[in-house]
């Protein structure tokens, strides 16, 4: 069942794991939970959280390979400029 779990969690998007994330947070801080449902909460949320930090890892990278590009472009004008 955890390998179908982690399928599913890796499936998610940003937005969904973060909805989720923020589901299970509420859960948790409200209490009432056994300390199996608790753990089991726990441990989906910090499933949730490697997704959600997987994402942002990815939209940082492309963030900085286009603020890349365009810098190396502005270079390349400026050169042309020179010359």
């Amino acid at each position: 069942m955890a390998a179908d779990q982690d399928t599913t969690t890796a499936a998610l998007g940003y937005e969904q794991a973060r909805d989720e994330l923020i589901d299970v947070v509420r859960r948790l801080e409200a209490g009432g939970a056994t300390l199996e449902e608790s753990l089991a909460l726990w441990e989906r949320g910090e499933e949730l959280a490697k997704v959600c930090r997987h994402w942002l890892e990815g939209a940082r990278k492309r963030l900085n390979a286009a603020l890349a590009a365009e810098e190396e472009a502005g270079d390349a004008e400026g050169e042309g400029a020179e010359g």
